[in-house]
């Protein structure tokens, strides 16, 4: 029945979905899981801020389109979206220098739900407060923040789901408020001193694992293929067939992941520090997998 349940959110948030139209000629990159906080201990983003900072910069220049797919800001465990926008100003920078250009969109996950209020949303991202500025200068006006997005392909009629991936993980969808809860005053102060967070899908391996079996077997049903987050372990399928991808996150220990979307294809990335023989330390992008047709996976819609 739970399984059921879960495909039906699935099933809804498909309907919902923000729609987005591409051609061979787009291009765009996807990450979830960003969980930036406020720079703090249990900030886990901050050791990565740098190689996340280097690598939106560079799809800033490439003209990419930037789309966020839940979790992009840690508030479970911090209250005050204003207080992550000063931590990752420079940051905010990039992400509202996107946004005016008209390629950033952001979907919401467990961690970040409260932007499905549209309140919360004109209260908190309207403007951020960069170092040195006087004033509050405009952030995201006017953004709407989605549940999902559906891709379609203009030349092959086909299709591609973005969510976060909560939808198929009952505790952290319809209980997100309690778990922020115990996340907020019972796990953060455990997890400073070395307790894992039970009820994390990425910490709890038989439920990243039961979110992951719910979510490929929506694909398979539907023949409708995902991009996901929720559960930080990167996923591309070794077949078209298989349909259930995942950008894992930017709090991996020593790199972040993407899945990007250009040139016709859909490639996982990696962006980590590598070091050079005499020492000196250097930011690399490398592909995670082969690069695969987008319209090939899409297709699958129409089969």
């Amino acid at each position: 029945m739970t399984t059921k349940r879960s495909e039906r959110r699935i099933s809804k948030a498909h309907d919902r979905a923000k729609r987005l139209t591409i051609d061979e000629h787009s291009k765009i990159v996807l990450f979830s899981d960003i969980h930036r906080g406020r720079g703090s201990g249990a900030d886990d983003f901050a050791r990565n801020q740098k190689l996340y900072h280097t690598a939106l910069r560079h799809y800033h220049r490439e003209g990419y389109t930037y789309i966020e797919l839940g979790d992009g800001d840690e508030l479970w465990q911090e209250r005050h979206m204003w207080e992550i926008t000063a931590a990752y100003d420079h940051i905010f920078t990039l992400l509202a220098a996107l946004y005016r250009d008209g390629r950033l969109h952001m979907l919401y996950g467990n961690h970040d739900k409260v932007k499905k209020d549209a309140n919360w949303v004109r209260q908190n991202l309207q403007t951020y407060s960069p170092k040195g500025t006087a004033a509050p200068v405009s952030l995201f006006p006017d953004i709407t923040v989605e549940e999902a997005v559906l891709l379609e392909h203009r030349d092959a009629d086909g299709k591609l789901l973005l969510l976060h991936g909560h939808q198929a993980d009952f505790f952290n969808y319809r209980l997100w408020w309690f778990a922020r809860f115990l996340v907020r005053y019972i796990w953060q102060p455990l997890e400073l001193v070395g307790f894992r967070n039970p009820f994390d899908a990425e910490q709890n391996p038989k439920r990243r694992t039961k979110v992951e079996k719910i979510l490929a077997r929506w694909t398979e049903k539907t023949k409708t293929p995902i991009v996901a987050g929720h559960t930080h372990r990167p996923v591309f399928p070794p077949k078209p067939a298989a349909g259930y991808y995942n950008t894992g996150s930017s709090v991996h220990t020593r790199y972040i992941t993407a899945i990007e979307l250009t040139e016709g294809a859909i490639t996982l990335v990696k962006w980590e520090i590598a070091a050079r023989e005499d020492g000196a330390l250097y930011i690399t992008r490398e592909a995670l997998s082969s690069s695969r047709p987008i319209a090939e996976i899409m297709k699958r819609t129409h089969e």
